[in-house]
């Protein structure tokens, strides 16, 4: 297998992706960067595995479940909304984030 080749258009598709504005030295930079890191990431290609089993855990794991239930609360609603800085129509008020 080739290793992949990354061209300035590239960087600037990835820029443009992101919403990164790159000056023509740090595309440089990032262009040779990620030629590195795939040159460096291309060298596994270069080990032979035939004899490897595959190996998805190495240790032994198990997910612990739950029931997902509802637990009952002490408060009412309007001892909740009283703890609120503001409430309108029966729910709590916060500022807007966009």
């Amino acid at each position: 297998m080739v290793a992949m080749e990354i061209a300035r258009e590239d960087i600037a598709h990835l820029a443009n992706l992101s919403d990164f504005t790159l000056s023509d030295k740090e595309a440089e930079s990032l262009e040779s960067d990620l030629k590195g890191i795939i040159g460096y990431i291309s060298q596994l290609e270069e080990l032979d595995t035939d004899k490897v089993e595959p190996t998805y855990q190495v240790f032994e794991m198990k997910n612990v479940w739950r029931a997902d239930e509802i637990s009952t609360q002490d408060a009412t609603r309007e001892e909740l909304l009283a703890t609120a800085k503001e409430e309108k129509d029966n729910q709590v008020k916060v500022p807007k984030v966009l």
